[in-house]
C-alpha cells in the first residue's frame, strides 16, 4: 500500500481528497497544527511559522500533496494579511523541501496546489492556458511565487505536479455554501456587472484529478483543474435561482457597494477569467461534472 502525506489535510480540499484516496486504497497521513482534531487520517505536528516539523511523517512515505495555505477568501487583505497569505505557502513548502532533502527521501511525486489566481482576473474572450504569463497582480504574484517555491522539487529530480483550481463547489464549506445563503432568503442578485467568469470545478472531479496525477507517471509541470463549461455570475446566480426554486428579479449589487464591504477582496468577486481545461482532458481525464447543471444536480441532490 502506497502512503501519500497531505498538507492542509483539514481543510475542504484535504478532508474530501484524503476520503477519496483511502477508499481507493491508498494509506493517508497529514501535517497539521493541531494533534486533536477528530479524524480517521493519522496526523502529525508541524508548525510552519517556527519552522517545527515532526521527521517521522515522513518515514515511508511515497506521495506527498501539499495543499497548506492561509484561506484566501477569509479575510480582508490589509497589507499583515498578504503577507500571511504569501509566507504560508512559500514556507510552508520550503519547510517540507529542508526535510526531504535532510533524509534524502525518494518521493515519487511532488503535487501541489496553486490557483487560477495565476492569471490574474480580467473578464474577457480570452481563455487562459497553462502557457499563459502570471498576472502582475496580488493573486498573480502569490501564484507565481508559490509555483516558483514547489519547482525546487523538481530540481531533486522528483517529478512534479502543480494544480491551478478553480472555485471548489462542494456540498459543506466551501464558495458555493457562502453563494446560496442569501438565494435562499430570497436575495438572489448577480453581483457588479455580473460578466466576470467563475472558473468552478466539482470537489469530486478535483479529488479525482489529484488521484490521477499520483497515478499517472506521464503527469508532470502544471495543470488548471475547472470544469470545461465557462459560466458568468449571471448565469451561474439564474441556474443557482431555478435550483433552489427562487424567483431572479432583483437588481445587481452594485460593485461600489462590494468594495467597500470587502475591500481589496471584492476583486474574487468582481472579476473573473476564462481558464482553459483542454491540458487535464488531454491526459485522458473525462470529468464527471463537466457543466454546472450536472454539478448542481448532484451537489443538491435533485
Amino acid at each position: 500500500m502506497e502512503t501519500v502525506l497531505i498538507s492542509g489535510a483539514s481543510g475542504l480540499i484535504g478532508k474530501n481528497l484524503s476520503k477519496h484516496l483511502i477508499i481507493n486504497g491508498y494509506n493517508v497521513i497529514s501535517l497539521s497544527r493541531n494533534l486533536s482534531q477528530n479524524t480517521n487520517v493519522k496526523t502529525f505536528f508541524w508548525n510552519v511559522e517556527k519552522n517545527i516539523i515532526d521527521v517521522n511523517a515522513f518515514r515511508t512515505i511515497d506521495y506527498i500533496i501539499h495543499l497548506a495555505g492561509e484561506n484566501i477568501g477569509d479575510k480582508r487583505w490589509s497589507d499583515k494579511r498578504k503577507k500571511v497569505l504569501l509566507e504560508s505557502r512559500i514556507h510552508s513548502t520550503n519547510l517540507l523541501l529542508s526535510e526531504i532533502k535532510k533524509q534524502n527521501i525518494k518521493l515519487k511525486a511532488f503535487i501541489s496546489a496553486s490557483a487560477i489566481g495565476y492569471y490574474g482576473s480580467i473578464t474577457s474572450n480570452k481563455i487562459f492556458d497553462e502557457n499563459d504569463s502570471p498576472s502582475n497582480d496580488f493573486l498573480g504574484t502569490i501564484c507565481q511565487k508559490w509555483e516558483n517555491a514547489v519547482d525546487e522539487f523538481q530540481k531533486l529530480g522528483i517529478r512534479t505536479v502543480k494544480i491551478r483550481t478553480g472555485v471548489v463547489f462542494s456540498k459543506k464549506g466551501g464558495a458555493l455554501e457562502k453563494m446560496i445563503q442569501p438565494i435562499k432568503l430570497g436575495l438572489v442578485s448577480a453581483l457588479g456587472t455580473g460578466k466576470q467568469y467563475i472558473p468552478w470545478i466539482h470537489i469530486d472531479d478535483l479529488c479525482k484529478i489529484y488521484a490521477k496525477a499520483i497515478e499517472d507517471d506521464s503527469i508532470n509541470g502544471v495543470y488548471n483543474a475547472v470544469a470545461p463549461e465557462h459560466v458568468n455570475n449571471v448565469e451561474l446566480t439564474k441556474v443557482l435561482a431555478i435550483t433552489l426554486k427562487k424567483a431572479y428579479f432583483l437588481p445587481n449589487i452594485p460593485s461600489f457597494l462590494i468594495r467597500l464591504i470587502f475591500g481589496q477582496r471584492a476583486t474574487l468577486l468582481l472579476k473573473g477569467s476564462r481558464v482553459s481545461s483542454k491540458k487535464i482532458i488531454s491526459t485522458g481525464y473525462q470529468f464527471n461534472f463537466p457543466n454546472i447543471n450536472s454539478a448542481l444536480t448532484d451537489l443538491f441532490r435533485l
